[in-house]
């Protein structure tokens, strides 16, 4: 390894870059891609300026830090907006949606039927069986109202 570093290192950083490319690419995780681009510029500074493996190590060493940092501050200030922004808050999804009561609610207590589980809900009095629609999700407790019978069975649910 010593002696394929002292003749041609500027090969070995670079391939060690595109290896690293093909690794992010297979391997998605948004962090190889740094380190490839540290390897990157220790193989083109290596091609430019002899340096012992030591100084070779430390510049590539340098360039991973400086890197991940420069790579870091980018995704800070581009954050990619997501096309389904409550996919993991699956209380907030529920916001309104068509319910029915299946024990009676009141403003301390109740139970509601959302898709096959039942949730705790507050709300307005309403009777088993009542239709009600979700418009507020407060500590795992669906906060409901009242619809009419006739716009429950509009909206299917």
């Amino acid at each position: 390894m010593d002696d394929l570093m002292s003749s041609d290192p500027e090969y070995v950083w670079l391939t060690l870059a595109a290896l690293l490319t093909l690794a992010e690419i297979f391997v998605p995780g948004v962090f190889l891609i740094w380190v490839a681009a540290a390897a990157a510029v220790t193989g083109l500074v290596s091609a430019f300026i002899d340096l012992t493996l030591a100084g070779q190590l430390t510049l590539f060493g340098i360039s991973t830090i400086a890197s991940v940092l420069i790579g870091r501050q980018w995704y800070l200030s581009n954050v990619v907006k997501s096309e389904d922004p409550l996919l993991n808050d699956r209380a907030a999804r529920l916001i309104g949606t068509t319910v029915t009561v299946v024990q009676p609610v009141n403003d301390t207590s109740g139970r509601v039927k959302v898709g096959d589980s039942e949730w705790p809900a507050r709300g307005p009095a309403l009777p088993v069986g009542a239709p009600a629609r979700i418009v507020d999700v407060a500590n795992g407790v669906l906060m409901i109202e009242a619809i009419p019978d006739k716009d429950a069975s509009a909206s299917g649910s």
